[in-house]
């Protein structure tokens, strides 16, 4: 689902229902919110925006189908020729409220999924730690070696802020055992509850067109390697991902190469530029 992450298309309805949610850079230096439903599916969603090139490479790993309000006629065939299927203002389940357009967009996706035809999905989203039966999930410690130093500690943290743009940035606190925006847009009582929150520094191109104000549309590339910080129960832990295609699994190692597995559990990415983003925790 695509939902507007500003102050005029708020509050966000049921974002804290989502399984997994992904935060785009889009035009103008702001974000939008890609919230991937999979154990429910809520009644009220919203609200709803439009699509963006960017969103091929998340929903492509576990063969996601894009909701959304529209697109422009360029992102659509891109979605189209990458096989994500999509759905718009023509699907069961799209209504509108009393917000002005754009910003008026809800979706009951429980009716929206009833028409959906069913696929199976390649694979796991995320590298997650291994779970074993009647067991607590504990993230692996990498044993010192010889001829290898011990990875470095992961930073206590209770506080980061993610920064886009110079006029967009998401501030986050640890407590309760969850990361939780301290400067979102949702409902009250509908915030998401991060079990682990993730920062990923992508490289931002261009997606070839521009918005209805004339601001250049950028494309988040959710494809290769970069820096990574895996913030997890009051942590901070220095990474780099890996997606060597759209299609592909994230992984990601520790600073010393070794693998680092995410606990299973509620998520956020945070897809910042690369050179114009920044994390500090």
């Amino acid at each position: 689902m695509k939902i507007e992450n500003t102050g005029n298309g708020a509050p966000q309805y049921a974002v804290d229902k989502a399984d997994l949610v992904v935060e785009e850079l889009v035009e103008g230096g702001l974000t939008r919110l890609a919230a991937l439903y999979y154990s429910t599916l809520p009644t009220k969603v919203g609200h709803v925006r439009s699509l963006r090139t960017t969103d091929i490479g998340i929903a492509k790993p576990v063969g996601g189908k894009v909701v959304a309000s529209g697109g422009a006629a360029k992102s659509a065939r891109a979605l189209d020729n990458a096989g994500v299927r999509t759905f718009g203002m023509s699907s069961p389940g799209f209504s509108r409220d009393g917000k002005a357009a754009p910003y008026n967009v809800i979706v009951n996706l429980k009716t929206l999924g009833e028409s959906a035809k069913k696929n199976s999905i390649p694979g796991p989203y995320l590298t997650w730690t291994p779970q074993k039966d009647g067991e607590e999930s504990a993230s692996p410690t990498p044993e010192p070696s010889d001829s290898a130093s011990a990875a470095p500690e992961p930073k206590k943290t209770k506080k980061a802020s993610v920064r886009f743009s110079n006029s967009t940035a998401t501030n986050w606190k640890f407590a309760g055992g969850h990361w939780t925006r301290k400067n979102g847009h949702s409902a009250p009582g509908q915030e998401f509850e991060a079990d682990s929150l993730i920062v990923m520094f992508c490289q931002v191109g261009d997606a070839g067109y521009r918005d209805p104000a004339g601001n250049p549309v950028p494309e988040t590339v959710i494809e290769g390697s970069g820096r990574a910080v895996v913030l997890h129960d009051g942590t901070a832990t220095e990474a780099t991902w890996n997606k060597p295609s759209l299609d592909d699994t994230i992984s990601f190692e520790t600073e010393d190469g070794k693998p680092l597995t995410i606990e299973p559990g509620k998520t956020w990415l945070e897809m910042v530029p690369k050179g114009a983003g920044r994390v500090d925790y």
